[in-house]
């Protein structure tokens, strides 16, 4: 539980990070604008669609189930607060990712004291990154298919399908806000997507306790079109901190003589 909290906690962290580091706040400015402006668009539309849809469902419900309205009705909101939350840390994290790359990796050279060789941006550097980050969504984009819409046929289970819906969609937006917001130093080691998988699983709870309150986060109208820069310095964090424990492990562990 512990575990889970400390990973809970690297927002809030991250908060203090960026109070105390103004020359980081250049690499904010500009995508809190964009997501401000593409934020806008997306909740005038899909909130709009979505409430109209979830008073469509609840009408449809039998007398009897009327006593139950209300949970499902809450319980629906919130699935549809972070679908739209979703949608929104796609566009936002594709159009400000020169900005988040290189937050993240500044904020990197400052807590290692190591300053990263970037690669000149030749034209085939740039292709080639542009590449990867077009893959990196496209794989997360058929993660979210393969698991969400089995998750979404749960719904057709009377009554619990739809907490059953919510609790799985609630697990693979944590999973997928774990992928974002680790990816700036992830990527620059050049991992495979299965690594980036693999790196998610192995930091349990704490990266459970990170993705949900960072999935909270990004779902909350308003407070998100600030998370996600806030997000991308808590990963940042939670990452190189995690470098460190696991240094100090390598060094503390016994040596085997020959």
């Amino acid at each position: 539980m512990q575990t889970f909290l400390t990973g809970a906690s690297y927002p809030l962290r991250a908060l203090g990070v960026l109070r105390r580091q103004p020359p980081l706040w250049k690499y904010i400015i500009v995508p809190i604008f964009l997501n401000f402006l593409v934020g806008v668009t997306l909740y005038a539309g899909l909130l709009a669609a979505g409430f109209r849809a979830i008073d469509g469902l609840i009408a449809g419900l039998p007398e009897w189930m009327a006593f139950l309205a209300w949970v499902l009705r809450a319980v629906l909101v919130v699935a549809l607060l972070i679908a739209t939350g979703f949608v929104l840390v796609r566009f936002g994290v594709v159009i400000g990712s020169p900005f988040y790359s290189r937050l993240s990796e500044r904020l990197e050279e400052h807590l290692s004291g190591v300053a990263f060789d970037a690669p000149p941006p030749t034209a085939g550097n740039v292709a080639r990154d542009v590449a990867r980050a077009l893959l990196f969504e496209i794989k997360k984009l058929l993660l979210a298919l393969t698991i969400g819409a089995p998750t979404l046929l749960l719904n057709l289970i009377p009554v619990v399908g739809s907490f059953l819906a919510t609790a799985g969609g609630i697990a693979l937006g944590a999973t997928i806000s774990c992928l974002d917001f680790f990816d700036p130093p992830l990527e620059r080691r050049r991992l495979r997507f299965r690594d980036k998988l693999g790196y998610i699983r192995q930091g349990l709870p704490a990266t459970a306790g990170f993705g949900l309150v960072c999935l909270g986060l990004v779902s909350i109208p308003l407070i998100n079109l600030f998370a996600v820069p806030l997000c991308i310095t808590a990963g940042t964090l939670f990452f190189c901190d995690r470098s460190v424990a696991r240094d100090r492990t390598r060094r503390d562990r016994p040596q085997v003589q020959e």
